[in-house]
């Protein structure tokens, strides 16, 4: 079964949502076509990979940039918030795909998971989606993201971080932000775009803490796209069995096979999903060993044995929900 005929075919709490969520990228961090699959192509080419560069993206669902969220959220008054969950080193692309593609007219507020290059490289790109001023002179986007990560972006991209401008200094036009510290923690819960997000703090390899979030209160929504280990607290917080079940969990997988330092592959995300046992589950962050049409069969086997609806998502995919 497709993605969208899973959700077309499953209610998410309402007849006419108004909210959406819309993935504007689900690959891992070298994106797919992955680079070496064409440069140093082996006996047996990779087929994912080559497919990625003979169809159109917009028609191919191998064709993955770096793991991204946005969520479009619509207030009771029926205006529109738009969230964005990271932005990667994909990011313009991204934009000029997807958010063209959706008719998303700006981004109100980001989120950051953590501050690998797969999540933060696309900061400075944000200034495309923001009003223009030569000058500067625009209300800057607000970033919530930890105090990890913010002593890393302060390195990464000086001139993104306010200062006061030096006499003699140019003004010069870069992306407008306003950096706001949260704690990771699931007990220090923080409203965006009025939507309240509940950090869900998680190993992204034992010597690393990466955040997921669970939002949405008529339908609860968990989005951890880089994971190796969950907490106990947080899967509580997360699972059936404990603070109660999700209606969609949006969860990382790197390879098919095997296991990896600093992501859940298909085995651990499987046993994951079996044991916060979730509504319905996608499948984010694939390397080129998924093949989105031949996997998803698997899956929807996987599903038919387990009892619960789980697919790999895709680039442009967008689920209707009520938030």
């Amino acid at each position: 079964m497709a993605t969208e005929e899973l959700f077309k075919s499953l209610n998410l709490n309402s007849r006419n949502p108004r909210s959406s969520l819309i993935f504007l990228g689900t690959g891992c961090s070298s994106a797919l076509p992955y680079a070496m699959c064409l440069l140093q192509p082996s006996d047996h080419p990779c087929e994912v990979c080559l497919q990625s560069v003979s169809v159109p993206p917009e028609q191919n669902p191998n064709y993955r940039c770096n793991t991204s969220l946005l969520i479009d959220y619509s207030h009771a008054c029926g205006e529109h918030s738009y969230i964005l969950i990271d932005v990667g080193k994909t990011f313009r692309e991204q934009v000029l795909r997807w958010l063209t593609h959706h008719k998303i007219p700006r981004v109100d507020s980001i989120i950051l998971t953590h501050e690998h290059a797969d999540a933060v490289l696309g900061l400075d790109d944000i200034r495309a989606v923001q009003p223009y001023s030569p000058t500067n002179d625009i209300d800057p986007t607000p970033i919530y993201l930890t105090q990890f990560a913010m002593d890393s972006i302060v390195v990464k991209f000086p001139y993104l971080v306010p200062k006061k401008i030096k006499e003699g200094q140019e003004v010069r036009r870069v992306a407008q932000l306003e950096w706001k510290i949260i704690e990771s923690h699931c007990e220090k819960p923080f409203i965006t775009s009025g939507l309240q997000f509940v950090p869900l703090p998680v190993m992204h390899g034992e010597d690393y803490i990466s955040l997921g979030f669970l939002f949405g209160e008529k339908s609860r929504v968990a989005y951890v796209s880089d994971v190796s280990r969950f907490p106990p607290r947080t899967e509580y917080v997360i699972s059936k069995t404990g603070a109660g079940q999700l209606d969609l969990l949006i969860l990382d997988t790197l390879y098919k096979n095997g296991s990896h330092n600093t992501h859940f592959c298909l085995p651990q995300t499987l046993d994951a999903v079996k044991r916060i046992c979730p509504k319905r589950a996608v499948l984010i962050g694939m390397t080129h060993e998924f093949d989105h049409h031949k996997d998803n069969e698997e899956l929807a086997d996987w599903s038919r044995r387990e009892g619960i609806p789980v697919q790999l998502s895709h680039d442009g995919l967008r689920i209707p929900i009520d938030l």
